[in-house]
């Protein structure tokens, strides 16, 4: 009898459902950039944890991740990117493409950001924090917001672009997006300022009806 060829062993699903949310539409060699970046921001955020964010070095995080420094700059441009970026926009465009069509753009980011909040509040909830915190506490990283190529304004207005099936946004999305991204932005950054004690899906929420009451009462 042919002995039997040992096989590769398959990558076990992760037990996380936003990792599983992650990795789904990606390749293997995907799956593992993406767990080598989120190595190297969870050893960011606990070195900047123990010694301060200024006093954290790309080659300290690059030790405690293990890779070399030049390793760290292939996934990260800066050390303010790090913390600016994160590996939730893919999941947060198809779930907003995934609502009616038909549907207010307001109630589909309402519902599809809250969910997403949820499950990171479940699972992701301490890193959430500490990145947030970073942001309301660093000035260079509270400016970076804004220049931020991950901008919320940017992923709002990409889905009203393909929801629309046009190649340019109307001056319209591109006031929608604004004041959608400005408005949750300021959501999680007020969270963040309060240390997480109080819910941040019911202040989405509340930043939402805020939207569509157009400010009523304000």
């Amino acid at each position: 009898m042919t002995p039997k060829q040992p096989t590769a062993a398959l990558p076990d699903a992760p037990t996380n459902p936003v990792q599983a949310l992650l990795e789904a539409p990606l390749s293997l060699r995907e799956r593992k950039k993406l767990k080598t970046r989120q190595t190297i921001r969870r050893e960011a955020y606990r070195l900047i944890s123990e010694q301060g964010y200024e006093n954290t070095t790309v080659e300290q995080i690059a030790a405690a991740a293990e890779i070399s420094p030049s390793t760290f700059f292939r996934y990260f441009a800066t050390k303010e990117d790090l913390v600016l970026s994160d590996e939730y926009d893919p999941a947060m465009v198809s779930a907003l493409l995934a609502r009616p069509a038909d549907e207010p753009f307001l109630t589909s980011c309402r519902e599809a950001i809250i969910d997403l909040i949820r499950a990171l509040l479940q699972h992701e909830r301490q890193e959430l924090l500490t990145r947030m915190r970073l942001v309301t506490e660093v000035p260079a990283l509270r400016a970076g917001l804004d220049r931020s190529g991950n901008s919320p304004r940017e992923l709002y207005l990409s889905v009203l672009t393909r929801r629309a099936g046009v190649e340019e946004p109307t001056y319209d999305m591109r006031v929608t997006a604004a004041a959608i991204g400005a408005a949750t932005t300021e959501a999680v950054l007020q969270w963040a300022a309060a240390d997480g004690r109080q819910d941040i899906a019911d202040l989405v929420d509340h930043t939402f009806a805020l939207l569509g009451s157009g400010f009523a009462g304000v």
